[in-house]
């Protein structure tokens, strides 16, 4: 059995355990989505044709991930102007797996996420717990001058500017302790998520927030000023 449905502006046909990407949908993995734009069902009793869509039937799916497409580059250039503009883009997809093609109103079965899952988020949630609650530990084992530091100041590091600031605060990045923390894997992941573009690593990210962290001063004389004032720019 198969059926062709749309979403995403684009059609699809699919069948039962394909596995396939999509424009990006809400949900994580594990999550079910379905897709009622069902424009066509076939099998085994014919050919169904919606006018636009089949009446009563829905295709379910499984989340797989959520990824990005390749990067497209697009290229600007004016003749004679001496203008030229290069720009990368990479749409966000989502990977589903096929599990039912329903007809005649049936409802898809609720796929239970893993029950493997959970621990692993309660966990997630309690290094980050433990995380918070470590750093004014932290801050008031190196001195009374490094105690008064505002732990949550993250324009003191240097490279970190208004907008990516608020991207790493979107992101739960809140304090130097978390960024000091971080490992190759996940300076890289951060990296990726919030197209940083490897500037954490270029300019020392980690180290500098060891450095905050220790007592001693930022490393920008405008970042140095600003601790001094008290007041974060």
């Amino acid at each position: 059995m198969f059926a062709v449905i749309k979403t995403g502006g684009k059609q699809y046909r699919v069948a039962a355990d394909d596995v396939i990407s999509v424009e990006k949908l809400a949900g994580e993995a594990g999550d079910t989505v379905e897709f009622a734009n069902v424009l066509m069902v076939g099998g085994d009793a014919g050919i169904e044709v919606g006018s636009p869509t089949v009446e009563g039937a829905t295709v379910a799916a499984e989340v797989v991930e959520q990824t990005k497409n390749r990067t497209v580059i697009v290229f600007k250039k004016r003749r004679r102007h001496n203008s030229r503009r290069r720009n990368g883009h990479r749409q966000l997809q989502t990977v589903v797996r096929i599990t039912e093609i329903l007809t005649g109103g049936a409802k898809p079965k609720k796929a239970a996420k893993k029950a493997a899952d959970k621990p692993a988020k309660a966990e997630v949630a309690a290094a980050a717990a433990a995380t918070t609650a470590a750093a004014p530990v932290a801050l008031a084992a190196v001195g009374g001058a490094a105690a008064a530091i505002d732990d949550s100041n993250l324009s003191l590091i240097s490279g970190v500017g208004p907008t990516i600031e608020k991207k790493l605060r979107a992101a739960g990045i809140t304090s130097w302790s978390q960024i000091a923390a971080w490992t190759e894997e996940d300076i890289a992941r951060v990296d990726e998520e919030l197209a940083l573009r490897g500037r954490a690593t270029r300019e020392e990210w980690v180290e500098q927030a060891k450095e905050l962290l220790d007592g001693k001063p930022p490393r920008a004389k405008a970042d140095r000023a600003e601790q001094a004032s008290g007041v974060d720019k």
